[in-house]
């Protein structure tokens, strides 16, 4: 009766399992056709789902049979195998991620699917011998100690600005069920007298009753097994006997309890619950919960957070090839799509965030970039979010600072920078602009030719759209200040001037400069021109020479002060510790008092 329990068991979660593979399958099709077909940002507009599947053909094929495919190995032998983007940012979450990602994925491929890969692999496989007995539980530890990183780095270190939402609470809890709940299954099987019995019967073809007493007294002794039966101390002859038995009948197919070191150890744990377990049918019990949640893990999985497993490789491949000055639009907006599905919401570019001190004083979290893309990605679904909402989501786009410092430190290889860009024309489009758009700051924008992609729609924006209105900007702010006529107001507007020029010179930590050229190497604006010193006047460290000089006002006339982004990479990398971006807002403000005065 038991036997048969066992098999009917046996057959219903093999079909279970098949199933939950059918809907993992259809839900990674949907997800796939998603990736070719969701519109993204200003540049997809025009372009159809045909097209996009030919141009990520055409641009896999030219990945493969191209030099490219140097840059597609290296990328997952650093990237997808040893994570180095992780291991650069953070040690402990790379640890983490790499126990949880290496176990799970042999775990599902070796143990989960052990009949369809590992037997297909390796002949003499069986699931309770070596190698294969040590592995599983090898694998359900890896994972274990990964989650348990997970919950004190989210609950206990509490990594700045690492927000958890529900998405990261379900892959923490269906990975614990699995895991916990598998390893009390073969706790209890160790322990389980039914389970014994019913191997002695399907596999040892043994019907002499001492020989079972005897094979059954050396399984309590050396294998774990808590039987109604007997109890040590036991005869050593007897042992000895059980030993032989063993050797004979069971040693081909079931290896040491001790080789599932994690199983056996809560095993030896739950000696004196084992029988009352065993007699409750706890191990159909404990099938049913981890089958489930198995089930449970692998349909939903191409429609949860889950499936950065499979989106995250192929963004770090995807973007160690695409070059984003000579791509098919098409591919880019395919790209962006599958970034959202990348994203694993870690926060390590919110940690960089050059904008970050504005989402603490706005007190908006959608200005930090891993946030935005938690959002985005329910905002491009068209899933119709609250006006707040998209207003805060507006506000966050906008303020970035397109220091590109997030996709620098992306360890899932995401080209936020792009995405910010592209995402940001369509909210400007589709929302109330903010007053901040038609600033200085917002020139970005004019250095930003979506004309540029190749298959790019003909009416995609372009950036005379935007030169135009940011030079009469510019023009308005002049002219206001050349109308004042009274002499006392510009008397004082003199004596603000000369008070911004000595406080210029008070802050002499321009006099450490020495000339590196660290700041203009760094600099997003002037890395966005081929000729930056016609474009821009004079470059961070040629205005740093000036005010060493005591030439203010030349300095305050480059118009690189106003093209700064104020991401503060040329403060954060000077060696010297000079304030470059706090001086060169402060010639800003010199600036335009002078044009008052003027």
């Amino acid at each position: 009766m038991l036997t048969t329990l066992f098999h009917t068991t046996q057959s219903t979660f093999t079909t279970l399992l098949y199933l939950a593979l059918a809907i993992f399958a259809i839900g990674l099709i949907h997800r796939l056709y998603i990736w070719i077909s969701r519109p993204i940002g200003v540049i997809s507009a025009g372009i159809t789902t045909s097209q996009r599947f030919a141009a990520a053909l055409k641009g896999i094929g030219g990945a493969i049979f191209s030099p490219k495919i140097g840059l597609l190995i290296k990328s997952f032998l650093l990237d997808i195998i040893l994570q180095q983007k992780i291991l650069k940012q953070d040690w402990l979450r790379w640890l983490m991620h790499s126990f949880i990602w290496v176990g799970f994925m042999l775990l599902l491929l070796f143990h989960a699917l052990d009949e369809t890969i590992t037997a297909a692999l390796f002949s003499d496989y069986y699931s309770t011998i070596n190698p294969y007995f040590f592995l599983r539980d090898m694998f359900g530890f890896m994972v274990l100690i990964g989650l348990g990183i997970a919950v004190y780095r989210r609950f206990i270190l509490k990594v700045p600005r690492l927000s958890t939402n529900g998405r990261d609470h379900y892959a923490i809890i269906i990975l614990a069920v699995i895991m916990i709940s598998g390893i009390f299954l073969e706790a209890t099987k160790i322990t389980s007298y039914s389970d014994f019995t019913r191997m002695v019967e399907d596999f040892a073809g043994m019907d002499d009753d001492e020989e079972i007493s005897a094979l059954e007294q050396f399984w309590v002794q050396e294998y774990g097994l808590v039987s109604p039966n007997v109890s040590g101390p036991f005869n050593s002859d007897v042992i000895d006997e059980g030993r032989e038995l063993n050797g004979d009948n069971c040693a081909a197919c079931h290896a040491p309890a001790q080789y599932a070191f994690v199983g056996y150890t809560l095993a030896k744990m739950m000696r004196s619950v084992a029988i009352g377990i065993d007699r409750s049918n706890g191990i159909l019990i404990l099938y049913y919960i981890h089958f489930i949640a198995c089930f449970i893990g692998l349909a939903y999985l191409p429609f949860s957070k889950m499936f950065h497993i499979i989106a995250t490789p192929v963004s770090l491949l995807v973007n160690a090839v695409m070059d984003d000055k000579t791509a098919l639009a098409a591919n880019i907006v395919t790209r962006q799509i599958m970034e959202l599905d990348a994203c694993t919401h870690c926060g390590t570019c919110s940690l960089t965030c050059s904008a970050m001190m504005a989402a603490e004083a706005l007190n908006n979290k959608y200005i930090l970039p891993s946030e935005k893309m938690a959002c985005l990605k329910d905002f491009v679904a068209d899933k119709n979010p609250e006006p707040e909402t998209v207003r805060a989501i507006c506000e966050g786009v906008y303020l970035c600072t397109n220091c590109d410092r997030c996709t620098v430190v992306c360890p899932s290889g995401i080209n936020l920078h792009a995405l910010w860009f592209n995402v940001r024309e369509d909210l400007v489009q589709k929302n109330a602009p903010e007053p901040l758009m038609i600033s200085p700051f917002s020139f970005v924008r004019a250095l930003r030719n979506t004309n540029g992609y190749q298959d790019a729609p003909s009416d995609a924006p372009s950036a005379e759209a935007y030169t135009l209105p940011i030079e009469k900007t510019r023009q308005a702010v002049a002219g206001q200040f050349n109308t004042l006529s009274d002499p006392h107001r510009i008397m004082e507007l003199k004596e603000d001037a000369s008070a911004s020029v000595k406080q210029i010179a008070d802050a002499s930590t321009f006099t450490h400069c020495f000339g590196c050229q660290n700041c203009t190497t760094v600099c997003p604006v002037v890395n966005n021109y081929e000729h930056p010193e016609e474009e821009l006047g004079l470059l961070p460290h040629q205005i740093m020479c000036s005010l060493g000089l005591g030439q203010t006002e030349m300095a305050s006339g480059a118009p690189m002060i106003w093209d700064c982004l104020t991401c503060y990479q040329c403060q954060e990398h000077c060696p010297q510790n000079v304030d470059v971006t706090d001086l060169l807002y402060k010639l800003k403000n010199i600036a335009v008092k002078n044009y008052e005065v003027s």
